[in-house]
């Protein structure tokens, strides 16, 4: 037997049945939906059973925490999911083995803004609940928050300011001895007014608007952090 919780934690899903894990991804499917319609705060528990069909019982007897260790269920899922097509993207169009040619890095720095702002669309159920974390940060609780941080943001944003440091020490960028604040500074550039405009995608804004948006950006970064 472990002797700390995580082991324990990990001996239980071991333990855990095919049916009971097809039961409980079944019932996070349905609460994606419920949580992406009506937020956190508003999502009831009875609601949540029913999308699932499932009794509250049921559901309790799969989340004993309720309606908090389900969103944190469906918020780490989704974003592991996010995650993955997120540092695929990256990987993609900012090679570590093959920094670009400085007259390429605009280029290569709108395909990865591109391909970063083509997934809000493309994983939708997972930005409503963004969305929906961000206005109610007061009332998801902390370690909801936090769960959710560590599975996506964070490893993300540890990617994305290895990457610029690489190209930093490829002398196609001077980062001022903080890659971090310009991995920042390059996602709220990109991204920022777009996610502003359409509600984290909701409401999708013309390609050429939105290009236009994404060029302007990656120009911004460059005049502050470029070495051309």
């Amino acid at each position: 037997m472990g002797g700390t919780d995580e082991a324990r934690r990990e001996e239980a899903r071991c333990e855990m049945s095919p049916r009971k894990l097809r039961k409980q991804q079944d019932i996070a499917n349905a609460a994606c939906a419920v949580f992406g319609r009506e937020g956190y705060a508003r999502a009831s528990v009875d609601a949540l059973a029913a999308a699932a069909g499932v009794s509250t019982r049921t559901l309790y007897n799969h989340f004993p925490g309720g309606k908090a260790q389900l969103f944190q269920a469906v918020v780490t899922w989704t974003s592991g999911e996010v995650r993955d097509a997120q540092l695929a993207c990256l990987r993609a169009t900012l090679d570590p083995k093959h920094p670009p040619r400085p007259e390429d890095l605009e280029r290569d720095l709108v395909s990865l803004a591109r391909g970063l702002i083509r997934l809000m669309a493309e994983y939708a159920y997972h930005f409503a609940l963004v969305r929906h974390i961000h206005a109610e940060a007061d009332h998801v609780p902390p370690e909801v928050l936090t769960a959710w941080h560590e599975a996506g943001p964070a490893p993300v944003g540890r990617a994305l300011t290895e990457a610029l440091a690489r190209l930093a020490d490829a002398g196609l960028l001077d980062l001022h001895d903080d890659a971090a604040l310009a991995a920042g500074h390059f996602t709220a550039l990109i991204s920022h007014t777009i996610t502003q405009f359409t509600h984290y995608g909701v409401l999708p804004l013309p390609t050429a608007e939105q290009d236009r948006l994404i060029r302007g950006g990656v120009s911004a970064f460059l005049r502050a952090y470029g070495t051309g």
